[in-house]
């Protein structure tokens, strides 16, 4: 399990001590000279042992949840498979945070990685990308975001410091999977964090299509677990049978302590990332978590390594095809796992099924 204190400060002396091996390894590394990071290299990434650059990265996370964790660790796996690679070295562990979806503490992350002087920061969903934008002011500390679902809607495109990988939501694909199963609904349930940017668009969408289908819909949102808790025994009492969250953080947060309500009361539960139904919702269909952060960490190396600047990388979508199914939900919830199948398979790329648990393994 990953620490989640604020970052902890790198022993300076024992950095100099290593930092004119590393100076003098630059013309021999197989990336671009670094910033002063390479004066500064950390003994616990293994500086040494590389005799190259040494980049540092901050990554900063937002939540713990099964979705951004996974980006993380995937980021953290291709940056350390690339570093090999080229023999050099991006330390992130010594500049890792995370935030636990609180503001201050998104604040005091950016203050401390810009009085380090990092490289680059890699912040992971919209709100960390917020956060480390304003940070980097006055800097030229650029920031590579992960699973921003919406980089317009945020502000962030077109502007000279900032890019990263988008988890945008097709938002009609997957009402038409819960139309597939469910060709007679007249009503559904959509929960979700007011405050949360990943929403906005996705719940937008969604109201419109039902708009258009003659779909009634009822609206239930928190902004914690206890809040949506509550909000599912809502939707409960409500009688729906069929409810959506998009790519949302605080739900995803939440799902391991409302799935169980959701299938007490039959409720199938429509999720815009595989991360929710890993936490027992029914399904979740979107982006490929582990491709999102390899897909950042290449950024970060194109950025770093490659010499290309911000405005050569303009941010990057995904397919969204993939639906995946817990296939302990859909058996509680009476669903037979072949029929579902069968009816999604002419509206998604891909199907793929798992069972509850915390983490991906």
């Amino acid at each position: 399990m990953k620490r989640t204190q604020m970052i902890s400060r790198r022993s300076f002396l024992k950095a100099a001590a290593l930092g004119a091996a590393a100076c003098s390894a630059l013309a021999l590394a197989g990336c671009a000279s670094a910033s002063s990071s390479s004066s500064a290299s950390s003994a616990a990434a293994g500086a040494g042992e590389a005799g190259g650059t040494v980049y540092k990265v901050g990554v900063v996370n937002y939540v713990d949840d099964a979705s951004l964790n996974q980006i993380v660790a995937s980021l953290e796996a291709r940056l350390d498979e690339v570093g090999a690679e080229r023999g050099v070295t991006f330390n992130y562990a010594d500049y890792y945070a995370n935030a636990q979806a609180d503001q201050s503490n998104l604040n005091q992350i950016g203050a401390d990685l810009v009085a380090d002087d990092v490289d680059v920061i890699v912040a992971v969903a919209t709100p960390s990308a917020s956060t480390m934008l304003a940070a980097v002011e006055d800097t030229d500390i650029p920031v590579i975001y992960s699973a921003v679902t919406d980089p317009v809607g945020a502000g962030f495109d077109g502007l000279p410091n900032i890019t990263g990988t988008s988890d945008a939501l097709d938002t009609e694909a997957i009402m038409n999977l819960i139309l597939s199963i469910n060709p007679d609904l007249d009503q559904l349930g959509l929960l979700y964090d007011l405050g949360q940017d990943s929403s906005t668009q996705a719940i937008a969408d969604a109201k419109a299509f039902c708009d258009e289908h003659g779909i009634g819909y009822i609206e239930k949102n928190g902004t914690n677990t206890a809040e949506v808790q509550m909000a599912v025994e809502a939707l409960a009492a409500s009688g729906v049978k069929v409810v959506f969250t998009p790519t949302d953080n605080t739900i995803m947060t939440a799902e391991l302590a409302i799935y169980e309500t959701m299938i007490e009361a039959g409720i199938q539960h429509f999720t815009g990332a595989d991360s929710f139904a890993l936490n027992g919702a029914f399904l979740g269909y979107g982006v490929d978590y582990v491709q999102l952060g390899e897909a950042t960490a290449d950024m970060v190396v194109e950025l770093l390594c490659d010499g290309k600047s911000i405005a050569d990388m303009p941010y990057r979508t995904f397919d969204n095809g993939t639906a995946t199914i817990n296939t302990e939900t859909c058996a509680a919830l009476g669903l037979d796992l072949e029929t579902v199948k069968a009816a999604f398979e002419p509206y998604c790329t891909g199907i793929e099924e798992l069972v509850t648990a915390e983490e991906f393994e």
